[in-house]
Order: structure tokens, then sequence, then C-alpha cells
């Protein structure tokens, strides 16, 4: 069982979008054997678009809207990757999957350097301590200076960084990178199906480097070599581990370059499957008895079955085919028949998992995201927020045939995560509440081409939407009367207070004293 557990490499790939997170899960798929050629994501003469992106919507549009989930072998590691969407209006997906994971590797553009949601999801990170490492992609374009990149992610993601990899000029005098975690040389060929040829060179002896990238680069790079012994502290794996060092790569995702050297690093520093946090006390993974949470739900991964599927992630012992677990929340027993794992869409029944596998199972609209499943012992794993959303519409029924259709098709895609539902306490219509305008576009087209529904939005103005609470139950009552028009209840029936300016929520706050108002649902 150890053994098992100590092979295991479950991790998120996050970044910007359009830095190349899921060009480099493709690239990190093509080394692992679970895919022979990688679709290049913008080219459109290949007609093959990223494996890890399967949903109509996001072929539509090369962009990821869905975490999906990816596992293979790599010599004697088995690795679990999350590609996680990268755009902002997505962001609570990808905050979920980092709860499910225990390192993270973080995707920078070497031209645009860290964006605004990098810097939203390392804060995530650092809550949780995950161990993160940094790849700079696109080390084959015109960039920014290597250093000043480094002294950005220190100050804007504030941790401090360590290069184990250092570039040989770029753009189109972009050479290679000398590796300085295994002491060689990487030639840059460009080529996105091949990989690189590395040379073993002494960087000291006179005349070897060279040979191979001509004296001017030569001169650069040992000066930068130089540079980087002096500035940064040497490489200590526990400093990584403590969350306190990130490793920096470079290179190129769409030229598999670079790629090779980070999984090499990877899969022998980052950590194996961690202890989870639970209400009632720690889960170690190696623990006889299996416990695992709910991360995730999606619906219609095959059109043709309407099916759902719950991913959960293993936090303790091993996980049988068709042996009876404890669901917590309802106090039932289930068994799973047809257990499975992923490689994006393509999924195959399996008899087994250990701690730190993710693994799908079936769902008939038992499960919600938290829901936990144990051997019998009542655990509750928190940390599965929702957050406050900040764009708001009513939803109306298009087709009053549709009725039904429409409303399973709203909860499954509520269950799911997609967006949060406030049903209004004043004319009983219902609001979606998301945190970006494309989450409705998402929404429309997937109700009408899974659901067969058709819906349309109508405006609604408001600012934000927070969960109330409060001891003082005369006070709460007299809030809820004085903005009887402003009060909606979300699904679990707790009260929400929609308010419509900032201005507003916070007279409010001042005015009622013994009220809490939480911005995220866990409270």
């Amino acid at each position: 069982m150890n053994n098992e557990i100590a092979r295991r490499r479950t991790f998120a790939i996050i970044s910007h979008p359009d830095a190349g997170k899921t060009t480099l899960t493709e690239k990190l798929l093509l080394f692992g054997g679970q895919i022979q050629v990688a679709g290049a994501v913008k080219n459109n003469k290949i007609k093959k678009t990223a494996t890890s992106d399967w949903m109509e919507i996001e072929k539509q549009r090369g962009i990821s809207v869905t975490t999906s989930v990816m596992e293979f072998d790599y010599e004697d590691y088995k690795v679990n990757i999350l590609d996680t969407p990268g755009h902002q209006d997505f962001a609570e997906d990808t905050f979920r999957t980092l709860t499910a994971v225990d390192s993270a590797i973080i995707v920078v553009d070497s031209a645009k350097g860290v964006e605004a949601q990098t810097r939203k999801l390392m804060t995530v990170c650092r809550m949780r301590n995950t161990p993160v490492i940094v790849f700079v992609n696109k080390m084959d374009r015109e960039g920014r200076d290597p250093f000043d990149l480094l002294d950005e992610l220190e100050q804007e993601l504030g941790i401090s960084v360590r290069p184990l990899s250092w570039p040989i000029n770029q753009g189109e005098r972009f050479k290679g990178v000398y590796n300085i975690y295994e002491q060689q040389l990487d030639l840059f060929v460009p080529d996105k199906q091949k990989v690189t040829e590395k040379v073993a060179v002494d960087i000291h002896a006179a005349g070897e480097l060279e040979a191979n990238v001509g004296e001017r680069d030569a001169a650069k790079l040992r000066e930068d070599l130089e540079l980087v012994e002096g500035v940064y502290p040497a490489f200590a794996v526990e400093d990584y581990l403590a969350a306190k060092v990130a490793p920096v790569f470079f290179g190129s995702a769409l030229n598999n370059f670079g790629v090779k050297e980070l999984l090499d690093c990877f899969v022998k520093i980052a950590p194996s499957p961690r202890p989870t946090r639970a209400e009632e006390r720690d889960v170690a993974p190696d623990e006889q008895k299996f416990s695992s949470f709910i991360f995730k739900i999606t619906a219609n991964i095959d059109p043709n079955h309407r099916s759902c599927i719950a991913f959960c992630k293993v936090c303790s012992g091993r996980f049988e085919r068709n042996a009876p677990y404890l669901h917590v929340r309802q106090g039932k027993t289930v068994r799973f028949s047809s257990p499975t794992q992923f490689m994006a869409q393509r999924k195959s029944t399996i008899d087994e998992a250990w701690a730190g596998d993710i693994v799908g199972l079936p769902d008939n609209g038992i499960f919600k995201i938290g829901d936990t499943l144990t051997e019998g012992e009542k655990l509750h794993f928190r940390g599965l927020p929702s957050f406050s959303p900040e764009m708001f519409k009513y939803i109306e029924n298009a087709d009053p045939m549709k009725a039904k259709q429409l409303e399973k098709g709203i909860n499954q895609l509520m269950d799911e995560g997609v967006a949060q539902l406030f049903i209004n306490q004043f004319n009983g219509r219902k609001i979606i509440g998301t945190v970006g305008q494309l989450q409705f576009e998402v929404i429309q087209y997937r109700l009408e081409n899974e659901y067969n529904a058709k819906c349309r939005w109508e405006p609604i103005s408001l600012y934000k939407a927070c969960w109330i609470e409060s001891d003082d139950a005369a006070e709460l009552e007299a809030f809820k009367k004085r903005k009887y028009q402003y009060m909606a209840k979300d699904r679990d029936g707790r009260d929400v207070f929609l308010a419509d300016s900032g201005y507003v929520l916070q007279m409010a706050q001042q005015d009622f004293q013994h009220i809490r108002f939480h911005f995220t649902s866990e409270f």
C-alpha cells in the first residue's frame, strides 16, 4: 500500500488564459505515451483539437471551460494531471480543483509576465501551503529579460524563486537552455513532434560550450550562471515542499522544449499524497480505511447517455469496485459497479484506486460538491467554497413546452457548480449569479444542446450577493422586513441578501451591527 501511495503524483496546471496550459498538458501526455500526436491547439489544418478540451463549446472557442482529469504512468510514477480553465469566468472550478491536488505547476508567458489571474490562483495555493513549480513558456518568442521576470515572480507571487534551468538567448536567437538541476546543455530544435537532444558539457572546460552555442552566448551564459549562483541560495527540496521556494524552468511547450526536463525533475521532487484536513481530524493517506470527497461534478460527458459523473479524490486507504461505502450526508450505503479513470473524455473502468487518485463515479443525482464517502466513519472534508457572484441575470423559460427539461438542466448545471441559483423571495423569480459574463453563454449553450431547453436572460442590476446570519433573531427579522425586495434563498435554503450597490451594502453593515455578512458560502 505504501509503495502505491509513494508513487502517486497529483497536481494541477494553472495560469492566466493563453499562457499555454493546455499545450503543456498535451506535451506531458505525449511523454507519458498516452497520445501519439499532439493536436496543435490553434492550427486549423489539423482538424484535431486539444485532448483535454472535449466539450463542443471548448472546441469552437479554443479555451478550456471545465477542469479535465488525465492520468498516465511515467517511469515508476503514476501521474494525475488536472488541466484547469485559465479564463477568470471559470475561476471557481479552478479554486475547487486546487483542494484536490498535492502540488501545482504555474505557467507564465515570457513576454507578459505575471498576470491578474495568476496572482489570484497563487493566493489560493498560499492559503493551502501548496508547493508550486513555475514554467516560463514561449521562450522561442521575444520576451522579457529572465532576471526581470524572476524579480517580478518574487514580488507578485510573494514566494522566493530558484531557477533550475537557464535560457540561452530568446526569440529567433533562442539556442536552448542549460539544465542547472542535471548540469547539462539542452539544445533547441524547433519541432512540435520530436524531443530535443541533450549534450553533456563541462561548463568550465575551455572551448566545449563555445563549440555548441558560439562564443558570445557562451560568455553570456557563464556570466548569467555565476550571477544565479551568487544571488539565489542553493536549491533544497525541503524548502520547495514547505512551499517556501518555487523552482523555475524555462522552455517552449508548443515546440516540446524544456517539458521533459520539467517532468523529470517534477516526479522526483513533487510530494506524494499528503494528509487531508477533515472537521473531525486529520486523515493520513496510509490509513487502512477508505475515505474520499467529491470536488467536481460533470454532466453529459457522453451526450448520448445524459450521464453525470462525480469526481472523487481518494484521501486514504484503497477504493474497491462494488464494495459498500457510506454516503455521509445521506447516511446511506452505496456501491459502484463501474468506477472509471479518465483520459479527458475517454474513460476506462477500474477495479481499485489508492490515496491520491481521482476516480469518476456515476452519479444519478445523489451527490453534491463536498460530499464524503467512507467505510463507516462520519467525516466531513471542508474547504470547497462558493464565492459571492458579481454578475446577475433573471433566467426565464423561452419555450413553455419544455419547462421540465429547463428545470432539470438548471439543477444539474448548478450541482456541477457552473454558477449559483438564487430565488427572489419578493417575486419568486430565479436569479443566476456568476463570476463572469462567459458563464451565461455557456449555460445557455449547454441548456440548448444537452437538455433541449431554451432560456432567455433578463437584466437585473445588483452589486453583490452575500449570505447573512445572526444570533439576534429579532434583528434578523427586522433586516429581512426592511430589505424585503432584496432577500433571496440559495439552493440550501439559506438567506442571501442581494445588495444593489456598494453603498447600500456598506450602510446595511453599519445599521445592523449584529448581522454577519459572508462573501463565501462556507462559514
